[in-house]
This record gives structure tokens, C-alpha cells and sequence, in this order.
């Protein structure tokens, strides 16, 4: 996997309502992103409900594939990224900054996300619109931080 970064920061305190840019953000293991609308106890929840990303040149695709322009954040994923492609970490552990995630399953774009943005997008997203992951290190996000696989952990010697 090559090495990505974290374009973009965007949390949405209502659900339906605005998102906004910001220039980090905390990330706590079952609760997802401080201040976001999804944030809280996610436990009795199917997995992948603690953090949303997408491919920057996902939605630059979109533009060239469609003529449809998703200003930033109105793709409705926490994360924008770049130089990364997300579904390879589906089942894996991966870095975002100092948080560590684990990919749950891809997200494809929803006929909510296509009623808030225009018609077009359901379909120009449906092989692309990100992946869900769990937060399984807390820590900081930061506009800027390196996307990285976690390493492989050798396993323990015998004694």
C-alpha cells in the first residue's frame, strides 16, 4: 500500500444538517469523531460506524465522469484522502495520523446522500464512495496526517 494523507476534516453535528471543515479532530475507540452527529456509543451497533473516508480522486472522477461537483464535505464522509486507495484496507489495520482503524467495508453512496447533493451522484459514487472503519487506537486527526498500513506484528518468539 502506498502511503497517503488526510485532505480534508468535516463533521456534521446534525444529521441531514451542514458539515463543516476542521482542521483536526478526535477520534475515540467506539464512539467515533468528537463533535460529529454519529459520535457516541456504537456497541450495540454493527461494526464501521466510527469513521467514514473517501478517495479525493474518487470525487475528482465524478467531475470528469459526470459533470457533477461535490463541494468539499458534501460527499458526507469524515475523511477526505489522497494517494491512498481505501478498499485495499477493507480487513486491515491502517494509521490515520496516530489513530489506528480498522476497515470494515466499503460505503457506497446512498439515495440520502443523492437527495442532499443531486441526481447523478448515486450512481457516479456507487464504486467509490469510501470505506467504513473502526477506531481501535484513539487519538488526533490532523488535516495533513499520513494514511499507512499498520505493520505486519511478528509473532512472538518461543522461550
Amino acid at each position: 500500500m502506498s502511503e497517503g494523507r488526510v485532505e480534508g476534516i468535516f463533521i456534521g453535528p446534525e444529521h441531514s444538517g451542514p458539515v463543516y471543515e476542521v482542521p483536526e479532530v478526535e477520534a475515540t475507540p467506539g464512539q467515533g469523531l468528537a463533535g460529529d452527529r454519529h459520535f457516541g456509543d456504537h456497541s450495540d451497533e454493527e461494526p464501521g460506524r466510527d469513521i467514514t473516508l473517501i478517495e479525493a480522486e474518487s470525487l475528482e472522477r465524478l467531475t470528469e465522469e459526470t459533470g457533477i461537483v461535490l463541494g468539499p464535505g458534501e460527499s458526507r464522509r469524515q475523511i477526505t484522502t489522497r494517494g491512498v486507495r481505501l478498499l485495499e484496507l477493507v480487513g486491515r489495520r491502517f494509521y490515520v495520523g496516530e489513530v489506528e482503524c480498522v476497515g470494515i467495508e466499503d460505503n457506497p453512496s446512498c439515495n440520502h446522500l443523492q437527495k442532499l447533493t443531486q441526481p447523478g451522484v448515486l450512481r457516479g459514487l456507487a464504486r467509490s464512495g469510501g470505506i467504513r472503519a473502526d477506531v481501535v487506537g484513539g487519538g488526533t486527526i490532523r488535516t495533513g496526517d499520513a494514511i499507512r498500513e499498520v505493520p505486519d506484528r511478528a509473532p512472538a518468539e518461543a522461550t
